[in-house]
């Protein structure tokens, strides 16, 4: 089973492809004190349907381009409007 991983797209400027940042938290190993970690993932967004601030699951697959392994499965919840 291919690993997945939830985050939020922060950049749909380009053509097929979404950036998805995945926050995670890791703990300090002398202070013990938890810290978030952001990684950016390009992701496969085939018929650019997710835009900016959409929560999605995100699932590796085969390298698609250079920076590219990872495709949008599904949207978990879809970005507020901003008016």
């Amino acid at each position: 089973m291919a690993r997945t991983l939830e985050g939020t797209v922060v950049s749909d400027k380009m053509m097929k492809t979404a950036v998805v940042a995945v926050t995670t938290s890791h703990k300090h190993p002398k202070y013990l004190k938890y810290y978030k970690v952001t990684s950016r993932f390009k992701a496969q967004n085939e018929n650019n349907e997710y835009k900016t601030g959409d929560q999605v699951i995100i699932e590796e697959t085969r390298p698609l381009s250079k920076e590219k392994r990872w495709k949008i499965v599904r949207m978990v919840k879809k970005a507020a409007k901003a008016e």
